[in-house]
């Protein structure tokens, strides 16, 4: 009896054990493991920072208070403050000291609340920073990544809620990110970070708490992403949908509601606005013969509209039907919550605008 009772526990402990083991598996499989926009943001600037002394953050609140969205959390404890600088309210003060810093070698982040801010240090970002490796032939390299969240927020005014891609996308020696995903943001800030060029990193502030699937190789410290290569989130036949950031979310949406209405939509991440991935965007409208682009920020001189003009260039002869550019309003954001959700697109907006590709709409 009480060798019975023995076995009946040793078994009963094995098959916990083996319970738990497969649960940690399973954490880091390709398809179990999960992680927040904020979480791969942080693990990226851990592990840049502890593989590279050179490495280091600066901006308002980074330090103390681990990060206006909590990006930074944990660094200063861990790096101390020579390598997580809290800044005064000054954004043209310390990116001009940042840019002198990558002068001399060092490869700083310079983190901005909201890229609306990044107006007070637009000087030394293009002038400073952008131009130097071509105006002095090479001799000078600008390793600086610019990172804070870009675009509409949720009820914070104008001020606050501009997309500013298709403005640094227009300057030559500038590259420029904008992450979707987890896998995404860690692997893109990895890459911005070891490039020896300045990198604009535009990330959203709406995604920080949103948790993507991750694979055990973006785990991984080595992980990175190659800078100026979309991702085709989905593949499709009718129509190509182009995307960045938060509207790649929306865009996939909407393939999703295209799809019960027989439409096969293919939706592409862009991830880099500059460069920008002109060969996967023709491949794919050569394929479809339709396209429909997306961004959150102003239809004149948008990215929609240098993406139409590379498909025009390349690919006007496949094309079977106008291209649609679904943009925001040509308006400063409004405050007020319903007119604010007028001025930015919407998925029924991605949805009508590919019907119209394919001549659905009735």
């Amino acid at each position: 009896m009480l060798g019975l009772l023995r076995q009946k526990v040793f078994l009963k402990s094995y098959f916990q054990n083996v319970k738990q083991a497969a649960a940690v598996l399973r954490s880091f499989s390709s398809t179990g493991k999960e992680m927040t926009v904020r979480d791969a943001l942080n693990s990226a600037l851990d592990e840049e920072m502890s593989a590279d002394s050179k490495v280091f953050l600066m901006g308002e609140e980074v330090g103390e208070y681990q990060g206006a969205y909590k990006i930074s959390k944990g660094l200063l404890e861990k790096y101390g403050p020579e390598r997580v600088l809290d800044t005064p309210i000054t954004e043209a003060g310390f990116t001009g000291i940042g840019v002198g810093a990558a002068y001399y070698g060092l490869k700083p982040i310079v983190e901005f609340m909201t890229f609306n801010f990044s107006m007070q240090a637009i000087d030394h970002v293009i002038n400073s920073a952008a131009k130097s490796n071509y105006m002095s032939a090479g001799q000078i390299s600008v390793p600086i990544v610019f990172r804070g969240p870009n675009g509409a927020a949720a009820g914070v005014g104008a001020q606050h809620s501009q997309c500013y891609a298709a403005w640094y996308g227009a300057i030559p020696g500038l590259k420029v990110l904008a992450p979707f995903s987890s896998e995404d943001a860690r692997g893109l800030l990895k890459a911005a970070i070891r490039d020896p060029d300045p990198v604009v990193f535009l990330e959203n502030e709406l995604l920080y708490g949103e948790s993507f699937p991750v694979s055990a190789e973006a785990l991984d410290s080595s992980f990175c992403l190659p800078i100026g290569k979309a991702k085709i989130e989905r593949e499709g036949k009718d129509v190509t949908i182009t995307a960045f950031s938060k509207m790649v979310g929306y865009s996939l949406k909407a393939a999703d509601i295209l799809a019960k209405d027989g439409i096969s939509a293919e939706v592409i991440n862009l991830r880099s606005i500059r460069p920008l991935d002109r060969d996967t965007i023709n491949e794919s409208v050569r394929k479809t013969n339709r396209l429909v682009t997306v961004e959150e920020g102003f239809p004149q001189h948008g990215v929609g509209a240098e993406i139409c003009a590379s498909v025009v260039e390349e690919s006007f002869n496949f094309l079977d039907a106008p291209v649609e550019r679904i943009a925001g309003a040509d308006v400063p954001m409004p405050y007020a919550a319903n007119l604010e959700r007028m001025a930015v697109p919407q998925i029924e907006d991605i949805v009508r605008a590919a019907k119209r590709a394919c001549y659905r709409s009735g």
